[in-house]
């Protein structure tokens, strides 16, 4: 049994501070009225207001949401069908090959991602821009999803699809009917995962990026370079907000599924 001892909550308490304290700040001086980002100058909410005439700021936020819509719907696509193959499937030719091709991503570091996919783009002759951050995005992210959702899938009862196969459901409609139903909540979060790396992305927007394509990052990058301004603060609170609330929801929604699920079974196990 752990015993909460004055050495375990101070270390609990400096790592939580650590972690958290500097978001904290930010948050609060988004509200700052002095355009000095380090000294209060009293409560205000003109920094939200003077989002609304950033058309620069604007522009870079709605590329964002639609390159992280895109890229997180194809990957969580991408990845639930690749996931369901790992799992599924476990002896095919080529399998080890396949599946060190889906999860290279997650140990490949971001730079050496970015540059292949770069070469990759000039070689083909494809312009950089939206798309190519899309591409790049979807790359990276469909193996979070793959992941998350091969979890789910490992502890999947199959005795269900059985079942509906045998009361003469196709394999598609089965999917789709009995299987999908049940892996929803991972989906979903697999998706919200993917969409929460594409918001945050950097480092591989940055080398596929073109003139007509700036993300919400790599705007925020160019203009902390000159200095922080209240501005930053107030976008990057909101970009916490919202990442927060995403988070808050799939949650919910997973909780939610999970208990409905452990209603049914029981249910189902007292039925006569």
């Amino acid at each position: 049994m752990l015993r909460w001892t004055r050495f375990n909550v101070a270390s609990v308490v400096l790592g939580f501070a650590f972690l958290y304290l500097p978001i904290v700040l930010l948050v609060v001086f988004s509200f700052n009225e002095s355009k000095l980002v380090t000294v209060w100058g009293g409560f205000s909410t003109k920094w939200y207001a003077s989002l609304l005439h950033n058309q620069a700021l604007l522009d870079a936020a709605w590329v964002t949401v639609r390159v992280g819509i895109l890229s997180a719907t194809a990957a969580t696509i991408l990845g639930t069908l690749a996931a369901i193959t790992l799992v599924r499937y476990t002896r095919f030719r080529g399998r080890m090959l396949f599946s060190g091709m889906v999860y290279a991503p997650l140990v490949m570091p971001e730079v050496i991602t970015g540059l292949s996919l770069l070469l990759l783009f000039v070689a083909i002759g494809l312009d950089r821009g939206f798309w190519t951050i899309t591409l790049a995005h979807t790359t990276l992210t469909m193996c979070f999803v793959a992941v998350v959702v091969q979890s789910r899938l490992l502890s999947f009862d199959s005795s269900i699809e059985e079942a509906a196969q045998d009361l003469g459901a196709p394999p598609v409609r089965t999917f789709f009917e009995v299987t999908l139903p049940i892996i929803a909540p991972a989906v979903f979060s697999g998706w919200i995962l993917a969409f929460t790396l594409s918001l945050d992305d950097l480092v591989i927007a940055s080398f596929t990026s073109g003139p007509g394509a700036t993300t919400l990052p790599m705007k925020i990058y160019s203009q902390v370079r000159l200095g922080v301004t209240p501005e930053i603060n107030a976008v990057c609170t909101i970009l916490i907000g919202i990442v927060a609330i995403g988070v808050i929801c799939a949650s919910l929604i997973t909780k939610r599924r999970e208990l409905q699920r452990e209603r049914d079974e029981r249910a189902a196990a007292n039925a006569p």
